[in-house]
C-alpha cells in the first residue's frame, strides 16, 4: 500500500471536481482520519463532513473558492467520525443535509431483533442523534452545476450505509477502504448485507474509489475481490475451529486472530461476531447460552 500522510486541514485536488480535505481525527479505527470530499465548483456538494471539530469544520469553509457556496451536504452513514459536524455546516450554509435515514434505518428483521435483546455493547460509535433533512432513496440522482452523483444503498459497516457514483469515481464511505477492511459490528453492522454491497459495488465498474479513510483505490475491482476472499477466508477458519468443539467468540478471536495487537482485540472479536451471527442465519451453527456475545457455538 502507497504510503498516505496528508495534512489534516489542507485541501487537495485529486481530479477535477473532487477535493479533499483531512480531518484531525487520526486513531486505530480512522487511520490518519476521516476523508471529507468537496464534489463540484460553483455549487458544492460535501460528502462526509466529519466529526464536530471546529478546526475541521473551517477548514472546509476555507476550501471554497471565491463565490463558491455549499449546496449540498451528503453523509455516508452516521458514525461519529462522519456526520455530527453535518447540522452545524448545513446551519452556517444553509445546505440540506442528505443521508439514507438515521442510525437504524435499513437495518433488517434479524438485526432488529438482536437489537431488541440489548446486551450486545461493541458499537462503533453510533450518531443517535442524527437526522438527515432529506432521506435518498436507493439508485436516487442529485445534481449540482456541474456534477451528478447517483445514491447507492450498501449496507453492512452500516444499515444506513450509502456509497456515491460520479462518472467512473465511486465515494466508498467505509464499506471499502485500501488501508483496513472494514468493521462490521452487529446489530448495526450485517455481514450478510456487507457481501452483498461488495457485490453489488464490483457490477459498476469503477476505476477509482474514494473512501472514508485511507488513499484512493485505483483498482476496484481487484481490491473488492480481495475483501470478499478475506470474508470467507474469516468464515472458513471459523467453521474449521469450530468442527475441532464449540468455542466462544472470546477463544475464537484468540485462536484466529494470532497477529492482531492486543488492543485490536476487541474490534476483531465484533468481526467474528458479525461472521456468527451471519453463520447462526444460514443455518451453519448453533448457539448454546445468551446473550450470544458469551454463549458457546458449534457445527449444526
Amino acid at each position: 500500500m502507497a504510503a498516505f500522510d496528508p495534512r489534516p486541514g489542507v485541501v487537495e485536488q485529486l481530479a477535477p471536481g473532487i477535493r479533499r480535505v483531512l480531518a484531525p481525527n487520526p486513531s486505530a479505527m480512522t487511520f490518519r482520519g476521516t476523508n471529507s470530499y468537496l464534489v463540484g465548483t460553483g455549487t458544492v456538494a460535501v460528502i462526509d463532513p466529519g466529526p464536530a471539530l471546529p478546526a475541521h469544520r473551517d477548514a472546509l469553509l476555507a476550501a471554497l473558492a471565491p463565490g463558491e457556496r455549499i449546496s449540498h451536504i451528503l453523509v455516508t452513514h452516521s458514525h461519529v467520525d462522519h456526520s455530527p459536524l453535518a447540522p452545524e455546516l448545513s446551519r452556517l450554509t444553509g445546505a440540506p443535509v442528505l443521508a439514507f435515514g438515521d442510525s437504524r434505518t435499513g437495518m433488517s428483521p434479524a438485526m432488529r431483533h438482536l437489537a431488541a435483546e440489548g446486551g450486545l455493547g461493541g458499537g462503533e460509535g453510533i450518531d443517535a442523534a442524527f437526522a438527515p433533512d432529506v432521506t435518498l432513496a436507493d439508485d436516487e440522482t442529485i445534481s449540482g452545476s456541474d456534477w451528478e452523483l447517483r445514491a447507492i444503498w450498501t449496507p453492512g459497516h452500516l444499515s444506513n450505509h450509502l456509497s456515491f457514483a460520479m462518472g467512473d469515481a465511486v465515494f466508498t464511505g467505509d464499506v471499502v477502504m485500501g488501508w483496513a477492511s472494514s468493521l462490521i459490528s452487529p446489530p448495526e453492522g450485517d455481514l450478510g448485507a456487507y457481501m452483498t454491497s461488495l457485490a453489488r459495488l464490483r457490477t459498476l465498474g469503477a476505476r477509482r474509489l474514494h473512501p472514508g479513510h485511507g488513499a484512493p483505490v485505483d483498482d476496484p475491482d481487484a481490491r473488492l475481490s480481495a475483501l470478499i476472499a478475506h470474508r470467507l477466508g474469516r468464515e472458513a477458519e471459523i467453521l474449521a475451529a469450530l468442527s475441532a468443539g464449540p468455542a466462544t467468540i472470546e477463544a475464537l478471536t484468540r485462536a484466529i486472530y494470532t497477529d492482531v495487537p492486543t488492543a485490536l482485540l476487541p474490534a476483531a472479536a465484533r468481526n467474528v461476531f458479525a461472521h456468527i451471527v451471519d453463520l447462526i442465519e444460514r443455518n451453519e451453527i448453533e448457539a448454546k447460552g445468551t446473550p450470544l456475545v458469551t454463549a458457546q457455538f458449534r457445527r449444526s
